[in-house]
């Protein structure tokens, strides 16, 4: 496939790396960011390494079959990041692409126009398949992904290697020719600026500063008894769950979400919402309080939040609940919120030392809310 030195579109330009373009590559990639998520990369990285890079590192892309474009503003010509083409397997009609952005032109669309200017010239000119590879803390370069028409496809795990040697997954995005154009479409869409309130309780995302109450909630006794299996969950992997929060909202997962003292900004609890059936529009919710925040109607509240946002912008046509049959308080939020009881599933869940659990499902229909 034969590419043009310069592509223009989307308000960026893309074109060869030049000599005056040393100071902005060591910007680019001597940032904390960018050393973190690439390991590419020399650390610390420096102007022989910049120089480097233009002179060797970037050209060799191009004579190996792929591209390395330096993004530049169109009116002043300087340099603001870079996309590249790479891995590609001519015979399956398949190539990578990746993009960096310097520190100063993050959060203006730079990655997201060059990534699709290059995008849309590849997939016009015989290539099939496009995949972009991030890792799963970087949510940043997913927003990217989505808005440039990538779908998510899947998770590799242990796909690659940190800069101590240490294995982690990535996260797999895909572009084909024949996919529409535009952003791709998502499963979960964000919250209206950003929370969803009814002035007495509000909702917002979990993210990583949420652990530590995370991990307060969901180890004590009567929150483990009401999951399957119910076993305590380590600090660790609340830790991580919360880190990646944003991650598992944007590949359509799960939408984590904390429940909030709209007056005081306390957090009084968690809840969420996830697909059981996406080709049958259908998800499933369930939520839990600090023992202090029970009895006054926030589970309630939250939980009206929540499947009005589904029926709504998520636009699901059915959600369900799971509860084990002796927890009566949850089945009593879910009556108040229109929740009807559909049946008892025997046996259906994991217990502990092979003990199988009964779940008692409840249902909820645009039509039924209370």
């Amino acid at each position: 496939m034969s590419l043009p030195q310069v592509i223009e579109a989307y308000g960026v330009r893309l074109r060869p790396f030049r000599a005056d373009d040393t100071a902005d590559v060591v910007d680019g990639l001597a940032d904390p960011v960018s050393q973190r998520f690439m390991t590419g990369p020399p650390t610390p990285y420096t102007e022989n390494d910049a120089r480097w890079w233009i002179d060797v590192g970037a050209p060799a892309a191009w004579t190996g079959g792929g591209a390395a474009y330096a993004i530049a503003d169109p009116a002043t010509d300087r340099l603001l990041g870079m996309v590249a083409l790479n891995n590609l397997a001519p015979a399956r009609g398949q190539a990578g692409i990746g993009y960096w952005v310097r520190p100063a032109a993050r959060g203006l669309g730079v990655a997201t126009a060059g990534t699709r200017a290059l995008s849309d010239h590849v997939l016009a000119n015989g290539t099939a398949r496009l995949e972009l590879l991030t890792h799963p803390e970087n949510t940043p370069s997913q927003r990217v992904a989505l808005a440039a028409g990538f779908r998510y496809e899947g998770l590799r795990r242990s796909a690659t290697a940190d800069r101590k040697a240490e294995r982690h997954d990535l996260l797999a995005w895909v572009r084909l020719a024949g996919d529409p154009p535009g952003p791709a479409a998502r499963l979960l869409p964000d919250l209206p600026d950003g929370v969803l309130t009814d002035e007495v309780v509000t909702l917002r995302r979990r993210g990583p500063d949420d652990a530590e109450m995370m991990y307060a909630l969901h180890s004590r006794p009567e929150t483990v008894a009401n999951q399957a299996p119910p076993v305590p969950p380590t600090r660790e992997s609340i830790a991580r769950r919360c880190r990646l929060a944003e991650s598992a909202w944007l590949t359509g997962d799960l939408a984590g979400l904390l429940i909030i003292d709209a007056a005081t900004g306390e957090r009084a609890g968690s809840c969420g919402l996830s697909y059981t059936d996406v080709a049958a529009g259908e998800a499933s919710v369930g939520y839990a309080l600090l023992p202090e925040w029970r009895g006054r109607g926030y589970a309630t509240r939250a939980l009206r939040l929540l499947v009005d946002w589904a029926f709504g912008p998520v636009g699901v046509a059915r959600l369900t609940a799971g509860t084990v049959p002796e927890n009566t308080a949850s089945h009593r939020v879910l009556e108040r919120v229109g929740f009807q009881r559909e049946g008892l599933q025997r046996g259906r869940l994991p217990g502990l030392a092979g003990v199988r659990l009964d779940d008692l499902t409840f249902a909820l229909l645009p039509a039924d809310l209370r």
